[in-house]
Order: structure tokens, then sequence, then C-alpha cells
């Protein structure tokens, strides 16, 4: 079987949708309950809406092939709003109130990081879709969007190259929470250590939803204005992008002077801007509308269908949740049952096909094997990719690139079973906070 019909076969995708309601409502026994934790108001709407989006389309598809275990899937819509406090709220009403048997959800680290103590306390799971700063591997999480290996690093790599500009000088550009303090921690040990001055490293953050930054792009202009390339790596999430790309055509800020390359803005994000002006800044992903494929241009073909949208796009966390479902679905039909102990045993080592043609795999460590491309932008708010890894990269939680984390692995396999597990002393311990 190739892995085209292997990808159809798994999310029931390839017959003509159209849009429609689920079925009527059955007995709760009848049916398997969903958990969808994504913001629908707020700042992060602008991102999170079409990953609720993607979820109420691969329950259809799962229901239309006859659900799971016999049962029909429910999806149950929750909006924390872009509120931290409340997705630890919302998750808790999921899990104890709906009764779901998984969540698929948040978009921020610290979103993620509210709702970590409820899923530890009920014992539930959350498929995590977000590309995030790592340094976490925890046992009721499963992490398909990047790590730091799979994502920041090799962008920074690709800008040191002769091919992405042999960059010199850095801006750190990022919103200020937890992801971008985190990556841009392990980013400035890793610029350090390939001999970059820390004079030509200049970090900065902003909050959510910040909107005015005429200021700061002058001094990011300013910054790159001594005599060396300089790149600008971007951290900063939600809506405060348009603004900021904005504010970078306004000033004139082309990819030849001061490439900057996102870690958050995808196809979604520019949908809504006049991209003519940000045509060369890049974007680092795991994957991207544009890429040729038979398995994404059916997944284009089928998403558009359900939407009733053609002009409707896709984007990288979109592909994560059709990954995490799969291996999901795929984990309940090997243990025969939601059960949370059960699905956490039946995970590990699962594999599914992703959009961009290779096979994804989850490691004891949670996370799973993802190609990474690098992609310039286009005058049509796609991406043409201009380099790519060779093979899939497994992610790592811990990085090899902090001092502390020497060492350190994560495997929720017997008999270490633990998320920070010590190498060297043989011991499982939390890390320092």
């Amino acid at each position: 079987m190739t892995d085209f019909n292997r990808l159809l076969a798994t999310l029931g995708l390839g017959a003509a949708i159209t849009v429609s309601s689920f079925a009527p409502a059955l007995a709760a026994d009848d049916t398997i309950k969903v958990g969808i934790l994504h913001s629908l108001s707020g700042t992060m709407a602008i991102s999170e809406t079409t990953l609720k989006d993607t979820m109420l389309f691969l329950i259809d598809q799962q229901n239309k092939k006859g659900g799971l275990l016999g049962k029909k899937l429910e999806a149950v819509v929750v909006d924390p709003a872009s509120d931290w406090p409340l997705f630890a709220e919302k998750a808790r009403e999921l899990i104890s109130v709906d009764k779901v048997a998984a969540v698929f959800g948040c978009w921020t680290s610290v979103s993620r990081k509210s709702v970590l103590p409820v899923f530890k306390e009920l014992n539930s799971i959350l498929f995590y879709p977000v590309q995030y700063e790592g340094e976490e591997s925890e046992r009721n999480v499963f992490y398909t969007g990047a790590a730091p290996n799979q994502q920041a690093i090799p962008a920074v790599d690709y800008l040191m190259s002769e091919e992405g500009g042999s960059v010199k000088r850095w801006v750190l550009e990022g919103t200020d929470y937890v992801y971008p303090r985190t990556t841009n921690k392990i980013l400035e040990q890793y610029l350090l250590d390939h001999g970059v001055a820390a004079e030509d490293i200049r970090t900065n953050y902003t909050p959510f939803g910040f909107s005015d930054w005429q200021t700061e792009v002058a001094a990011i202009k300013d910054f790159g204005s001594a005599g060396k390339k300089t790149a600008v790596v971007s951290t900063v999430n939600g809506d405060a992008n348009v603004p900021f790309y904005k504010e970078l055509g306004n000033q004139g800020i082309s990819a030849e002077d001061i490439p900057v390359v996102a870690f958050s803005v995808g196809e979604e994000e520019l949908a809504g801007l006049d991209t003519k002006p940000l045509v060369g800044h890049l974007a680092a992903w795991n994957y991207f509308q544009s890429i040729e494929t038979p398995e994404n241009t059916q997944f284009i073909a089928d998403w558009r269908a359900f939407t009733g949208n053609d002009k409707r796009v896709t984007n990288d966390p979109m592909e994560a949740h059709v990954i995490g479902f799969s291996l999901w679905v795929q984990a309940v039909e090997k243990a025969g049952t939601t059960d949370t102990d059960k699905v956490l045993d039946a995970i590990i080592g699962l594999e599914t096909p992703n959009l961009t043609g290779g096979i994804s795999k989850m490691l004891p460590n949670h996370h799973i094997t993802k190609p990474v491309y690098i992609g310039e932008i286009q005058d049509d708010g796609q991406f043409d990719v201009v380099w790519k890894t060779p093979e899939l990269v497994p992610g790592d939680a811990w990085s090899d690139f902090l001092p502390e984390d020497k060492g350190i692995e994560a495997d929720w396999t017997q008999p270490i079973n633990c998320g920070h597990y010590d190498t060297a002393t043989k011991t499982c311990g939390a890390p320092a906070s």
C-alpha cells in the first residue's frame, strides 16, 4: 500500500466531502467525546480558530468511516478566549464534566503550562500541535509540533550558511512569554557557541497583542546598519504579527537587507496581509501548503470541500493535528479502549503518513519525527521552499545546547518511564525551576 493510500485509509479522506452536521445525537454510551481546546476569541483566535475547524473536519471524516470502536465521535468545543487561566478551567470542564477521551488543543506555551496540572491530576491526554520551546516531556502530553531542534536550530543554521546569507548579526524578537524566552535562551547559547559575539545579538520582547511597532522596527533597522549581515529571528505570536509585518513594509525593510525568519507565522496569519512588501522573508516549519505531494493535494481539496471555501488555506499546526489525531485513533484501536493508561502504552512507536510524503513516528519521549522546511514568502501569501532537511528529524525534548540539559533524556517506556532522566546518575527527577 502506498503512503498516500495509507494516509487516506487512516484519515478516511478521498471521497467528496460536503459541509454537513454530525449525525443526530446518540446515547452517551454510543459516543466517544473528543475535547477541542482552542481560542476562538482574543489575541490568539487568528491562529487557533482554524485548528478548531481542523479537528471538526478530522472527526467528521472518522465518523464517515464508521467512528471508533463501533461508536461515533462527538466533538466538544470550548473557547478559552486567549485567557491562560481559563485554559485550565476549560480543560477541567472537558475532562471532569464532559468526560472526553482526549483533548486536542492549546497554541501558546503559557496555555499549555496552564493546563498541565489538570491533565496530570485527572490523568487525561493532551495532543499539543504547535512548535514550542522544548524543556518538557510530560506523561499526559503528546507534542506533535516542532521542538527547537526541528525548527529554531535548523533555521539559524540555514541563515548562517552561505546559501542563507551568511548572517553575522542577530535580532531575537519575541512575544513576552515562556516560548520565545526559552527558545531564545537556547538560540543565544547556540549562537555564542558558534562564535557570534554577544554584542551582535539583540533580544527584545513585546506583550501579546502589541501593535505600536514603529519604534522597535526602527531599532531593528538601526541594529542592522553596522556593516554586518543581519537577520531577525521572530517568535512573535498571534495577531501582533499583522502590525509587525505591516511596519516592516512601511519602513522598507526588505528580505535582501534584513531577512526575517518567523516560527509562528504561516499561511493563516498571512491571509489578511498585503504580502507584496514581505516577499523573500522566511518562515521555518515542518509543513507548507505549497508542498506538492499527492497526500497534500488531496488534503487541501478535502479541507476546502468541507469548509465550502476554495480559498481556505492550510498550515503547519493543522498538519500536526492530522498526525496527532491519526496516532490517537490508531492507539485506541490497538488498545481496544480509550482508557488513558492503555492508550499511553499503545501509542509509542506507532507511525502515520504526514502530508509531505514521509512517515511520522511517535517516539518514547512523546515527540514525533518531522521534516524541517525553510520557506520564502511569496506575493500570494504562500511559501516557496528554499531548503529542507534530507531526512525526518526526531524531536528532542531537552536541548543539547544548554549545559543543564547535558545527559538528560525523556523516555516514557519501561523501565525508565520518566520525562527528565539523567543518564549519568540513572535517576529520574524534575528539572530545576
